[in-house]
């Protein structure tokens, strides 16, 4: 399955099939489900979680879509405007990788806090 993309500023409130709605100014991507289902899927930009990368004609985004709270459960990655499909997880799996995807949310904002906070105390010892 192929997908076409277009940049907005803000995602129109019908999505179509087959378009990632991509958001920099929200840092936000949506696209209903390619499962078919219907579902609307919101991959939030961020440094610890999904990334864009755009190469001027095709757009991939990374980690994989894991619709796991979807009863359609579909899962899979968007490389080059292509979809590949990806296996389903266990509810084992999912709840490891979602212990996985906190941490690591939690010591990339840990490090930014940190290095706020010695920013501000290095300018008022200047």
């Amino acid at each position: 399955m192929k997908m076409m993309y277009k940049f907005v500023e803000f995602i129109p409130i019908e999505l179509d099939n087959g378009i990632l709605y991509v958001s920099m100014t929200y840092a936000t991507v949506l696209h209903k489900c390619c499962c078919g289902c219907d579902n609307e899927v919101v991959t939030p930009l961020s440094p610890s979680g999904w990334q864009l990368a755009y190469d001027g004609e095709t757009i991939s985004l990374f980690p994989s879509i894991g619709n796991w709270s979807f009863s359609c459960r579909s899962h899979y990655w968007i490389r080059k405007n292509e979809v590949l499909w990806a296996e389903d997880w266990s509810d084992e799996m999912i709840g490891l990788n979602r212990k996985r995807d906190t941490r690591a949310s939690n010591e990339y904002f840990k490090s930014k806090s940190e290095w706020k906070i010695w920013n501000i105390f290095r300018k008022k010892k200047d």
